[in-house]
């Protein structure tokens, strides 16, 4: 497994996302909707990895929930940037990481691709992230 760093700009989200598949070559998903891409979000996931969300100032976390509400958006309220995406609690939660917030970025160099989830129903949207999105740890929360 190789560790990539990362969080948010100004240090109080860190990141770090395990994963033995190539950066290269690994699937980056560009979200279509409203918030995604307003935030230019590129998402990336393996679900036989793990990310490790780490939170130093709770108060300084926003946690933004919109649509069907079945995942939990995390921006840094210091400098606004979008690290995360947690579905589930406890042992069942899954996640994505945004690769632009990861420290070596530019290894995650495959195109991404546009992806619409907005006709999905509640039902379908957990099962796709079961199945998608990998195990995530969450410290300081």
């Amino acid at each position: 497994m190789t560790v990539h760093g990362g969080g948010c700009h100004c240090g109080n989200i860190r990141l770090s996302f395990s994963s033995a598949l190539d950066p290269a070559g690994m699937e980056i998903r560009a979200c279509q909707c409203s918030f995604c891409t307003r935030h230019g979000s590129r998402a990336a996931a393996d679900p036989d990895g793990k990310l490790v969300v780490s939170v130093k100032d709770r108060a300084r976390l926003q946690i933004y929930r919109f649509g069907l509400r079945t995942a939990d958006y995390l921006i840094c309220r210091e400098c606004g940037v979008y690290v995360a995406a947690i579905a589930g609690n406890g042992a069942d939660a899954m996640a994505i990481v945004i690769v632009n917030a990861l420290d070596d970025r530019e290894q995650f160099s495959r195109e991404p691709i546009p992806v619409r989830y907005d006709a999905e129903s509640r039902e379908r949207r957990v099962t796709r992230r079961r199945s998608a999105w990998m195990p995530v740890e969450i410290q300081g929360i």
